[in-house]
């Protein structure tokens, strides 16, 4: 039962998986994989790494890491706007045939400030991309034989090579509100930013068959989050919605974090640093539940999370989906440094 399984997860991956992009549940903190132009927005400097690991529980683990770097270029004084950049990186295994992708890009975006409490933001981007795959470690259909399965047998596919690189395209516009512009964004009483991103533009050939003609589909990524601070507390909401759509296939995640100030920085000597810890729970549409974990420390963050599958899946998953961890370093946007805080 588990061989097939991992077959069907593997065609999956092969027929779905080639047309679709890697995704992570904490997509908050993944944010040139969301949108390109969300470089430099909301930090000075943002460094995040992310690794998920799914159906682990069902057959061969699908593995995904990600490392996105963004920052903001030098910001002149009471300028109508700011550039900023961003590197992007991940690199995916899914299923027992080691389907891998690997991907990275380089982003370059504008922030025109259109007021003192609202910005409109553009990128572009560009990257180079590989996918690869071991036809020998996979399982195939023409393999099974009554109710018995013989690997030696040949998998009949006319593979033209086991790995394709590609060159990659991608754009994306954002906006941002922030209620005191003087404020970091997640000290910000109430902040929302929105936007819309289009990935694989050029829609690059990416097929292993011969005479394949298989193209890389754009993928649409629209999503909106905010904080929206409760009266007189240290506590906050932080709702999200996210959606991708790539061909036919499509994915709807929304949900909201629960965030409370445990330690306020020392605004005297900023020898005492910020601690707080979120809760959240998202749901993504058709396939699972997700719980949310972060403490953030100062600039440093530790973040966790967890799918529960509710899809049809859930007879051989048990419920079980993937699990996901992220750590981050990030400078807010209005970040000083301890030694210009001493008074």
């Amino acid at each position: 039962m588990k061989s097939i399984i991992a077959t069907f997860l593997f065609l999956i991956s092969g027929s779905i998986g080639l047309a679709q992009d890697v995704h992570f549940s904490q997509m908050r903190h993944a944010p040139l994989n969301v949108n390109p132009a969300l470089a430099g927005l909301e930090n000075k400097m943002q460094a995040t790494v992310n690794y998920r690991n799914q159906w682990n529980s069902v057959a061969e683990p699908f593995e995904t890491i990600g490392a996105s770097f963004d920052f903001r270029l030098k910001e002149k004084y009471n300028s109508n706007g700011f550039f900023a950049g961003g590197i992007n990186f991940f690199h995916d295994k899914a299923g027992n045939a080691n389907a891998t992708t690997t991907n990275a890009s380089l982003s370059l975006a504008y922030h025109l400030k259109m007021d003192r409490n609202s910005t409109f933001g553009l990128s572009i981007q560009g990257g180079y991309g590989q996918k690869g795959i071991n036809p020998r470690a996979g399982t195939w259909g023409s393999q099974f034989v009554g109710d018995g399965f013989n690997q030696n047998l040949t998998h009949g596919e006319q593979f033209d090579a086991t790995s394709a690189s590609f060159l990659d395209a991608g754009a994306g516009i954002v906006y941002n509100y922030k209620s005191d512009p003087n404020a970091s964004r997640r000290l910000s009483k109430r902040a929302i930013t929105f936007g819309i991103a289009a990935y694989h533009v050029n829609q690059p050939a990416q097929s292993f068959l011969i005479g394949g003609n298989d193209q890389l589909a754009i993928r649409w990524s629209a999503f909106a989050h905010g904080n929206y601070s409760l009266s007189d507390t240290k506590t906050s909401l932080m709702p999200g919605i996210y959606y991708n759509r790539q061909r036919k296939f499509q994915e709807l995640l929304a949900g909201t974090y629960l965030r409370t100030v445990v330690s306020e920085s020392s605004t005297i000597t900023g020898f005492r640093n910020e601690t707080a810890l979120s809760f959240g729970l998202f749901y993504r549409l058709g396939d699972a539940f997700v719980t949310k974990f972060l403490l953030e420390y100062g600039t440093f963050s530790l973040g966790m999370a967890y799918d529960f599958n509710v899809s049809k899946l859930t007879t051989a998953s048990n419920g079980r989906g993937g699990a996901e961890i992220l750590l981050r370093f990030n400078l807010p946007d209005n970040h000083k440094g301890a030694r210009n805080r001493i008074r």
